[in-house]
């Protein structure tokens, strides 16, 4: 008779502990935002609205940026904050997510993970490897989820390209040639408060190479599942260093791997904006040209494709972060967002940038 009354109290605390977790999960995600410079705040903005998230906390250390800003008209002006600590501990986020410069990534990060909130920046993950460590080191102390967010993660295109490799469509992967950018942060109208950091050699790291660079090295780690490379050469090039006098403005990254050879082109040069990829294997090739559209070279045919989208939470930053963050679902190593990707791409950019001055080839270690 006991174990009966035992065993119906255990079912019932299951039952009750699903329920609690089934409502826990539909509940908006409760986020905060670090910093209001990015130009790519939009994200937030045009989202904010939908429901799977609530904006809880902004910290804004710049008083007029704090005001005056998109976000004022979708969140409670009582709810900005000079301070991000004072943000994180009166509001409570479970999640925040950066719009500063890459140079305060590790400043959100030592303020975040002590207080167990996980933290989204956006690309790349830090201006080196000394920042890069030192928040690695940060999240696995604390167990936070350290995300990062590329535009390119939530392409069509580039999935379908994983997955028809992982098929062997086109055989071994031979070459990889990325090509990431645009006319110009000044030529494109980048506001001033994202500029202003954005051509800051210490703020933001370098120019293109960092701005762009990071999109190539990202992918490459994915689709060669945290291949070590064994060099890397850079060259970094000012083609109007009347705009950008102290950043490159064009940078190529060679990454050379035991049995392939990666070629990454950023730019803030192109005569048009540009996220594209290609992909050669022994049997064929993949052209990655937009987000929707492709082509793919096998038995001696071209054909254009214009894969499935993709599906939620898999199809955007939003989703995805509340979904890892609820435990929805997992990470794994060397995806585009996690760190293990992340620490390989600051790697690859550090390196590139030593390359550039130095005029050879960083070796990894074996």
């Amino acid at each position: 008779m006991i174990k009966k009354h035992l065993f119906f109290v255990l079912i019932c605390f299951l039952l009750i502990f699903s329920a609690l977790l089934q409502a826990q999960q539909k509940e908006p995600l409760r986020l905060g935002v670090a910093g209001l410079s990015h130009g790519h705040l939009w994200e937030v903005i045009s989202r904010v609205d939908r429901g799977d998230f609530i904006v809880v906390g902004v910290a804004e250390k710049d008083d007029q940026l704090r005001a005056t800003n998109g976000l004022r008209e979708k969140v409670d002006g009582s709810l900005f904050y000079a301070d991000l600590e004072e943000m994180l501990d009166k509001t409570k986020p479970e999640a925040v997510i950066v719009y500063e410069p890459i140079y305060d990534h590790l400043r959100v990060v030592e303020a975040c993970a002590p207080r167990g909130i996980h933290v989204m920046v956006e690309k790349p993950l830090a201006v080196s490897m000394e920042h890069a460590n030192r928040m690695a080191e940060l999240s696995r102390k604390y167990q936070i989820h350290l995300l990062t967010n590329y535009e390119t993660t939530w392409y069509n295109t580039n999935h379908e390209a994983y997955k028809l490799i992982k098929e062997g469509i086109i055989g071994d992967i031979t070459r990889i040639n990325v090509y990431d950018g645009h006319q110009g942060p000044f030529e494109i109208g980048c506001g001033k408060e994202f500029t202003d950091w954005l051509t800051d050699p210490k703020l933001n790291g370098g120019g293109a190479v960092i701005d762009f660079g990071c999109y190539g090295a990202n992918l490459a780690t994915w689709l060669l599942q945290g291949e070590k490379p064994k060099s890397v050469y850079g060259v970094l090039n000012q083609q109007k260093p009347d705009k950008y006098p102290k950043v490159d403005d064009d940078a190529t990254i060679v990454v050379e791997y035991p049995s392939r050879t990666v070629q990454i082109m950023a730019s803030w040069n192109w005569p048009m904006n540009r996220k594209d990829m290609h992909v050669y294997g022994s049997k064929g090739y993949i052209y990655q040209d937009t987000p929707t559209k492709m082509r793919v070279y096998t038995d001696k045919k071209e054909i254009q494709e214009e894969p499935p989208a993709l599906s939620a939470p898999y199809n955007d930053a939003f989703y995805y972060l509340k979904a890892v963050v609820r435990n929805e679902i997992e990470v794994k190593p060397f995806d585009l967002s996690s760190l293990e990707n992340n620490l390989m791409v600051v790697r690859i950019l550090e390196a590139a940038i030593q390359s550039a001055k130095s005029g050879n080839a960083v070796r990894f270690e074996e």
